[in-house]
């Protein structure tokens, strides 16, 4: 098994953060932080690999999702009469929000579960200019690659250690911890964009 996560678990990184970022609802930051911990471990390629593998599948899957909306996504909203009024009621003030305020949204979405998914679509709906919007997914996607994928190694780590030291109590006192840290990261983030409004 160690081999097969060896050989193929870069690959199957690459594909679940490309995926989750053009829009497709799959876990990308859960494997991020899967193969963190498991690098930690050493059961993983190194986590120079994991993160630099993160932050282009965060891009190309970002870009696959805004080109997918910015060409095809009007002509997929004008099908059906309940598709054409959620453009028309949501579209105009979407626009104006990405005029004002669509960088610091494009960076801060890729820290958002929801946003993650949906940020790129809506920055291609609403015809952000594709320079603006790749500088700021790439702000944010090489960001959050970094931050997750070092968070995960080092808590890995320390929860592997704390295992060996003390036992599965102080294990899941450090996975607490970990997930303490992710909750008031998205919360901070969710704020930040919020107050940009």
């Amino acid at each position: 098994m160690t081999h097969l996560i060896q050989s193929w678990g870069l690959i199957l990184l690459f594909l679940l953060i490309a995926a989750e970022s053009s829009g497709v609802p799959v876990p990308g930051e859960t494997a991020l932080i899967t193969a963190g911990v498991l690098a930690s471990q050493n059961k993983f390629p190194a986590i120079e690999w994991v993160i630099l593998v993160a932050a282009i599948a965060a891009i190309i899957g970002d870009n696959v999702g805004y080109w997918i909306a910015r060409k095809g996504g009007h002509r997929l909203l004008d099908k059906w009469h309940w598709t054409r009024r959620m453009r028309d009621r949501f579209l105009p003030p979407s626009k104006r929000f990405f005029e004002r305020h669509g960088g610091k949204t494009i960076f801060f979405a890729r820290f958002i579960a929801v946003l993650r998914v949906a940020g790129a679509w809506i920055a291609g709906l609403s015809h952000m200019q594709w320079w603006k919007f790749l500088f700021w997914n790439a702000a944010g996607g090489i960001c959050w690659a970094v931050l997750v994928g070092l968070i995960s190694f080092y808590l890995g780590h320390a929860a592997a250690d704390a295992i060996q030291k003390w036992g599965l109590i102080a294990g899941g006192v450090a996975a607490a911890i970990a997930i303490l840290l992710f909750v008031g990261m998205h919360y901070v983030s969710k704020r930040v964009v919020r107050e940009e409004e």
